[in-house]
């Protein structure tokens, strides 16, 4: 697989500051189980505008800071059951290692029973090749869950792409646009108040990054290092500021756990009711329906969501709140 740099104009053009790229280490990743790349992988882009993610045609790019550097990949399916890599950057050889588990090498539903219920089962015959993915990148996981506590999605992912812009790493390679890798665990400890205040994260969110990052490498040992899903929540709801939703999701993100649930999510216990029911619970409820499906409740989510039924909205969108002129 072949991947080419756009373009780039001579004359009156403004100097491209990307780092210069060597040619990629490339792979090829066959799975044994129908694979729906952009269903499972797609699911780590956090908004339309992540500056860590995005896609350009049939290719799927993501820039991370792996344990070995930073690392540019792009993915695509060249045909059904095989998918190309390419990765560019210190982190190359890490991401090329990681791409199986990124799209679901790890996740194996075969003690999944869908037939519970006729709309489970009805979404997992239709989306045959949905997997969870695992990122394996705990602390990035965690941080991106913690921009999202308590806010809009648009402000979280807002907040998300200034702060790479600003204090991350220039991806290296042919990104089809300016892309950035997440700071360095000491990065995050760095980004000045008035960043934070400038980029829209409220206080609360941006000190507890701060907190997290002081212990960012042992957090990650022991998430990495935990047994189970009860053990992971116990080593990151240990930390100030960390809560069962935001260990959760680190869950979902870096781990690709089938079990997670998101509880205390706005509105991810109504979807669940109404899907399951017809009509909306609170988070109690929600995990009373999704109990026959114990050790698979996140599977049942994302299936629910692939589904295409939502609630009707009750009332006007949120308007996100802006305190940055406060």
């Amino acid at each position: 697989m072949t991947f080419v740099a756009p373009a780039r104009r001579t004359i009156g053009a403004v100097r491209d500051t990307r780092p210069a790229h060597e040619r990629p280490l490339e792979t090829e990743y066959r799975p044994r189980h129908p694979l729906d790349l952009a269903r499972t992988v797609l699911v780590q882009r956090r908004g339309a505008n992540d500056p860590s993610m995005t896609v350009a045609g049939s290719v799927i790019w993501r820039t991370s800071r792996t344990p070995e550097g930073i690392a540019t990949l792009a993915v695509r399916e060249t045909q059904p059951g095989v998918v190309r890599g390419a990765a560019w950057g210190p982190g190359r050889e890490w991401a090329l290692d990681q791409l199986p588990a990124l799209c679901g090498a790890g996740d194996d539903p075969s003690e999944f029973d869908a037939a519970r219920h006729p709309l489970i089962a009805a979404a997992h015959r239709r989306n045959p090749g949905l997997r969870l993915g695992a990122t394996g990148l705990v602390f990035d996981a965690l941080a991106s869950a913690i921009f999202e506590q308590k806010i809009t999605g648009l402000q979280a992912f807002a907040a998300w792409r200034r702060i790479l812009t600003w204090y991350g790493e220039r991806a290296p390679g042919p990104t089809p646009r300016p892309m950035f890798a997440p700071p360095t665990i000491d990065g995050w400890q760095r980004v000045p108040s008035w960043g934070w205040h400038r980029a829209g994260l409220e206080p609360p969110q941006s000190k507890t990054v701060v907190r997290a990052a002081r212990r960012g490498d042992a957090i990650a040992r022991a998430v990495l290092a935990a047994d189970d899903g009860e053990a992971v929540d116990r080593v990151l709801v240990s930390q100030p500021g960390v809560g069962a939703w935001t260990s959760a999701e680190t869950r979902i993100r870096a781990l690709g756990d089938p079990d997670a649930v998101s509880v205390g999510d706005f509105h991810l216990a109504h979807e669940v009711g109404y899907a399951l029911t017809g009509a909306r619970v609170e988070d109690d409820d929600m995990l009373r329906l999704l109990a026959p499906w114990a050790g698979q409740r996140q599977r049942v989510i994302r299936l629910i969501y692939a589904s295409g039924v939502h609630e009707p909205r009750r009332a006007p969108r949120l308007h996100p709140e802006d305190h940055r002129d406060r």
